[in-house]
């Protein structure tokens, strides 16, 4: 397969994020003033107009495209961006600057023809790498500032510093920076009579037919190697050698990075966890595809390492859905 088509597809990101360029007070009010700039709109989500379920749905959307090949992400100047946290996500090779603006709680974002509003989720797969990078990296700041306005030493309310990459406790004079929670997905494979399966789960809270790999968060003093042989026995009672990594993915909902490995079984492990896995299935690379194929199962969606962890095993492309598991 391509090396490209086999990246995640939120990993995939072409652009310097500027780092040194975050506390250059004058650079950023230079670029801010330059019509090249390019600024990103995410909407914010307000409860008071929708309600706090559908809010969150509509938290971090942005606008793309819809009369191109693929999506393509919608940019302002900054003349026309409204008032809202901003952030420095990259600058090009060019010069130009790339900003996101999260808005004010209660801003309708205008819709221009031939644009709608979407989620990483629902796009993220179809956008350039550039747009996927970028689109990352603002939801994925946007979903920390958004649980993390007051200081978690002393319940002070913080602020935004380095163009939206740290928030300053005046009280303490504390710097909180962006939290990610690693977490192990891991592809479970096996040889039997000379013929290689992989293992597929089932969580009890999807819709019957879909199966994914297994993950789950690393635990406190614990390796990535150790998190995968643990989240493996204690979810399905099956022991694990030799965690080979596979690659890594950025997942902003809300902070997390899913860090991909293959685990080969070697025998039975006592299953501590029977709430989160309702059924497991083995399937040869033949069975699989006639079981997407025939709608018996379904796959996560291309968005996730999930779904590239499986492709790769199995050598080829698969059919997909729209569902996005990690």
């Amino acid at each position: 397969m391509d090396e490209q088509l086999l990246l995640p597809a939120l990993s995939r990101g072409t652009l310097d994020s500027a780092g040194s360029r975050r506390r250059d007070e004058r650079w950023l009010a230079d670029a801010w003033a330059d019509e090249r700039t390019r600024v990103l709109v995410l909407e914010r989500g307000d409860p008071e107009r929708y309600g706090w379920r559908r809010a969150l749905e509509r938290h971090a959307r942005f606008l793309v495209t819809t009369g191109t090949p693929h999506p393509e992400l919608v940019f302002r100047s900054p003349a026309q961006a409204p008032e809202g946290e901003r952030y420095l996500l990259a600058e090009d090779t060019d010069g130009t600057a790339y900003f996101a603006v999260r808005a004010e709680p209660g801003t309708e974002p205008d819709i221009p023809p031939g644009t709608e509003p979407a989620s990483l989720r629902r796009v993220g797969a179809l956008l350039s790498g550039r747009d996927a990078g970028l689109a990352t990296h603002a939801v994925a700041l946007a979903n920390w500032h958004a649980e993390n306005g007051f200081c978690s030493r002393c319940g002070s309310p913080t602020r935004i510093e380095a163009a939206g990459h740290v928030r300053i406790c005046d009280r303490d004079g504390g710097e909180h920076f962006p939290r990610m929670d690693p977490a192990v997905i891991m592809l479970v494979h096996r040889e039997v009579d000379g013929v290689e399966q992989c293992l597929l789960a089932h969580n009890p809270a999807w819709p019957e037919g879909r199966y994914s790999v297994l993950a789950g968060f690393v635990e406190p003093g614990e390796s990535l190697e150790q998190a995968v042989a643990r989240e493996v026995a204690e979810e399905v009672g099956i022991a694990v050698a030799g965690p080979v990594y596979a690659g890594s993915q950025p997942w902003p909902f809300p902070r997390s990075l899913m860090v991909g490995y293959f685990a080969r079984a070697v025998g039975s492990a006592p299953r501590t966890d029977h709430e989160e896995i309702a059924d497991i299935r083995w399937f040869a690379r033949e069975e699989l595809r006639d079981a997407v194929e025939r709608g018996e199962i379904l796959l996560p969606g291309p968005v996730s390492i999930a779904h590239k962890l499986i492709e790769r095993w199995y050598g080829g492309r698969l059919p997909h859905s729209e569902w996005t598991s990690r």
